[in-house]
């Protein structure tokens, strides 16, 4: 079962957006042509986003090491990156599981009413997997590591429901979609709460900027082009020991600026791909619906925030807070997490900030600012249950993603940073029968409110569409 689901993942979003697609395409009326077409977009899109990213990784990579190296900053919590956490996550008893196990939650959820979200972003179901694994090894127990998973994805599948309709109300072309990843929804709390918060000082207001807002306000300083290019000189001249080697490495430092600059202006122009690639899947989804389940109105298609990341607010704020959030590991006390791998995933943490702060540049960089802040913190917390993890991992697959360097821990930003893993992880662990007690009744109090929401909305769905029949 094991080799199954790892061959199946293996694919990767690529591979496997056309074939989900056309499948279902082909299952909801859709010409097989055309629901190929779809996913072959879909999957086009991620075949560039995979290359921008690595274009990103690579180019701030060495020179963020180098920086790293000539100031001294290095901690002892090495930044491993998604890959070690995807690898720790789907090479364990739980990993090999969590496809099917998920599956069936997704679909008796949907049969109960306490979901509207049909969550077909299989690959990354690491993330439940990854929260299932370390809960596995720090208790000993597998069964543990599933009822973690589990309720991370009964909890997230919740989320997304309470924030699709803002979703797809905020971003074009994104009708009938919500993003079911507990990396984006654990970061949703914070933000109602601080942006609420943010609401409230007097004055406030006027700081009311969006990315448009920042072009019109800097002109070519406000466009995240030109910032990415800033940015990225600024990293390569950091990475130089001297003045001397400043002027030496002039190409090289512009080079690095030229590639951050393209991977700004790059990432929005793939990301247009998924939204051409998901319309007639979209359309044909809530056609269906409507005709077929009078009163079911609302049902969604769960997918990546991939779809998304490409908005300008995101790009400007993630840019910013990347030497940010480098200064603040090394300054933070108590830190020991120095990200680097990990800084790829920044853009992931604003997807479903943006709805709640309207895009608002200085909302937004507030919310990710104190979410980097919180998160360095608990990546220190898990890396002693990442590396026990990651360790057994690389005895057995010889995995060179999961191999920590001697004398180090294991970290990473893309998920041990999340707050819904955090909580999921030391109520189930630490806190024992009393943390499970409290995680299965707020579990169950959720679905409950969230069912009653699912039968209002439908309700008033019904009601809507009876009167127009009426008229």
């Amino acid at each position: 079962m094991e080799q199954v689901f790892s061959y199946i993942i293996g694919l990767g979003a690529a591979v496997m957006m056309p074939i989900i697609f056309t499948i279902l395409g082909v299952c909801i009326g859709v010409k097989f042509s055309k629901a190929l077409k779809s996913g072959l977009l879909v999957g086009v899109g991620f075949v560039g986003l995979s290359v921008v990213t690595s274009l990103l990784t690579s180019t701030l990579g060495p020179a963020l090491t180098k920086v790293v190296e000539i100031y001294g900053l290095q901690l002892k919590v090495f930044d491993m990156g998604w890959p070690a956490a995807a690898s720790v996550a789907y090479n364990t008893s739980v990993g090999a599981f969590i496809i099917p196990v998920c599956l069936g939650v997704n679909i008796l959820m949907l049969v109960t009413k306490t979901t509207r979200t049909v969550n077909i972003d299989l690959w990354n179901y690491w993330h439940f997997a990854f929260i299932g694994a370390i809960v596995y090894f720090a208790s000993d127990n597998i069964w543990w590591g599933f009822f973690a998973a589990v309720i991370c994805y009964i909890v997230t599948l919740i989320l997304a429901d309470y924030t699709a309709d803002r979703f797809q109300k905020y971003y074009d072309g994104m009708e009938g979609i919500s993003i079911p990843q507990p990396f984006c929804q654990g970061f949703v709390p914070f933000a109602e709460i601080i942006n609420k918060g943010l609401d409230k000082i007097p004055g406030f207001s006027k700081l009311d900027i969006d990315a448009e807002g920042m072009k019109k306000k800097f002109g070519l300083l406000g466009e995240p082009l030109f910032l990415g290019i800033l940015v990225g000189i600024l990293i390569g001249a950091l990475s130089c020991e001297s003045w001397k080697e400043v002027v030496e490495k002039i190409p090289y430092i512009l080079g690095v600026g030229i590639k951050m600059g393209a991977v700004m202006e790059l990432i929005p122009r793939i990301t247009s791909l998924f939204i051409e690639g998901l319309k007639p899947i979209s359309e044909a989804t809530r056609g269906l619906i409507n005709r077929k389940f009078k009163g079911a109105k609302g049902l969604n298609i769960g997918m990546s925030p991939a779809l998304v990341i490409g908005h300008p607010t995101t790009l400007v704020v993630s840019l910013l807070l990347i030497p940010v959030t480098l200064v603040l590991a090394v300054v933070l006390p108590g830190n020991e997490f120095l990200p680097l791998a990990s800084l790829a995933g920044m853009f992931y943490i604003f997807p479903l900030v943006l709805p709640i702060t309207k895009g608002n540049v200085v909302k937004t960089f507030i919310v990710g600012l104190v979410v980097i802040l919180i998160g360095l913190y608990f990546v220190t917390d898990l890396a002693p249950f990442f590396t026990q993890a990651a360790q057994d991992v690389f005895a057995k697959t010889g995995d060179a993603a999961v191999a920590i360097p001697a004398g180090f821990e294991g970290g990473s930003l893309d998920f041990a940073s999340n707050p819904l893993a955090w909580v999921i992880f030391h109520l189930t662990y630490s806190c024992k029968w009393i943390g499970v007690t409290v995680l299965v009744l707020v579990t169950m109090f959720l679905m409950f409110l969230n069912r009653r929401a699912i039968l209002r909305y439908q309700k008033a769905a019904a009601q809507e569409t009876e009167n127009t029949e009426n008229k």
